[in-house]
């Protein structure tokens, strides 16, 4: 089984994996995996609360994967040595905590999902630069240009976009502290030219259908089925 939710920030969002919000974890395994679009904050300062809570994440059934957000210590994420899973490139954190890099494209029970993490902190005038914030929450041009050499490959099609941001014609309807830049005008690109099912995005702390392809997840935990998906735990945002 698959499910993908949204963002963690370290131990202040995690509550929705524990056994009484998800009780459907007791039938679960190591074969099954809980996908996290970015904020997963659980690689932040090194401290004795980030290894407790990376301790009680890797404890649970499932294989947890997570695209990073706006709001992670990249120096530490980056860090970590690259492996390959799946056939793409990653950072395994734990033994079932993995970091999927930008551009990847995998599969999981025969559907294709491309994870492009990143984002913009629109909050960044309060935050310190290599404190509580990173430059690299932004991706380069080299990690776009992998993005498009890699859907190049599968002839841009897949069934499943992972990100944490969205595409700039979706963001600019929800909130207008969300600029424009780079990357969002990136993934209009990628809108356009890729043939997929969904897109799920985390970063706007809602959960919200934007319309028939593109959603916003945050405490809701989603299952994905043979062609939909169905939403298992939901609380309000």
């Amino acid at each position: 089984m698959i499910f993908i939710t949204g963002d963690i920030h370290g131990e202040y969002d995690i509550h929705k994996f524990s056994t009484k919000n998800f009780p459907m974890q007791k039938l679960l395994s190591r074969s099954d995996y809980m996908i996290i679009c970015g904020d997963f904050g659980l690689i932040w300062d090194g401290s004795n609360s980030d290894r407790w809570w990376l301790n009680w994440l890797e404890k649970k059934p499932w294989t947890t994967l997570f695209i990073d957000g706006n709001h992670e210590n990249f120096d530490m994420l980056e860090s970590y040595p690259l492996t390959e899973w799946n056939k793409t490139q990653v950072h395994q954190i734990t033994k079932h905590i993995i970091h999927l890099c930008r551009g990847s494209v995998f599969e999981l029970e025969g559907k294709r999902f491309f994870a492009f993490g990143g984002a913009e902190s629109h909050d960044k005038k309060f935050r310190k630069k290599g404190i509580s914030f990173w430059e690299q929450e932004m991706p380069n041009s080299q990690e776009m240009q992998h993005g498009r050499k890699t859907l190049e490959k599968f002839n841009w099609q897949t069934d499943i976009v992972i990100t944490h941001s969205l595409p700039q014609h979706l963001q600019e309807k929800i909130d207008d502290n969300y600029k424009s830049n780079a990357l969002t005008k990136y993934f209009d690109e990628i809108d356009t030219k890729l043939n997929f099912k969904f897109w799920f995005s985390g970063h706007y702390h809602m959960s919200a259908s934007l319309d028939e392809k593109h959603f916003l997840v945050y405490h809701n935990i989603l299952q994905l089925t043979d062609n939909s998906f169905t939403c298992i735990y939901s609380q309000a945002d």
